[in-house]
């Protein structure tokens, strides 16, 4: 059983992560990407309102230890440690990030993207993420990349990104997992 179902304040997202997982399915299958061989590190939701956010929050905090609650990039980040994991595709996750709302705005309010880990050298993790996906789905209408470098006050490790998104999924890459980012905050 889904364990946000049995929390009302998280019903819309027990309710869309079929959704979720389906449309994840096949964004991987439009890049040739075998999510199996992969970790993921956590699994992020996105709002418009910070109404919905502060219910969200509400309701993790009930089936949920708050891990963090940065400021990163000028909003309330929230990451939390699940008493049960969440089965999503392959995986069993038990990392949710919260971000309030900032000024993009997204599609659809819900689960919005899972991020892997490929460790290895901070500096290589562009070049290392693009090995794994054919040229041909790159060039795939309506797939856009994007490299970024979050960072939260107090991080010691660098945190660089390369998501990869169909404008309603996305997937990004990192080479540390959240918990190593959140550790290295506390020194």
């Amino acid at each position: 059983m889904n364990p946000l179902s049995t929390i009302a304040e998280l019903q819309d997202l027990a309710l869309d992560l079929p959704r979720f997982e389906q449309t994840l399915a096949q964004f991987a299958q439009t890049l040739q990407l075998d999510l199996a061989q992969f970790d993921a590190d956590h699994i992020s939701v996105r709002c418009h309102q910070n109404a919905t956010a502060e219910r969200w929050l509400s309701g993790f905090k009930q089936c949920a230890e708050v891990m963090s609650d940065a400021v990163i990039n000028g909003r309330p980040i929230y990451l939390f440690d699940l008493h049960q994991p969440l089965q999503v595709g392959p995986w069993r996750i038990d990392c949710i990030e919260l971000p309030f709302p900032g000024d993009k705005r997204y599609p659809h309010e819900g689960w919005e993207h899972v991020e892997l880990v490929i460790a290895g050298d901070p500096q290589t993790l562009y070049a290392r993420a693009l090995a794994l996906l054919p040229d041909e789905a790159l060039l795939t209408p309506g797939i856009k990349l994007k490299q970024s470098a979050p960072q939260g006050e107090g991080e010691r490790l660098p945190n660089p990104t390369l998501a990869i998104t169909d404008g309603s999924v996305t997937i990004k890459f990192h080479p540390y997992a959240i918990r190593d980012i959140v550790a290295s905050e506390r020194g």
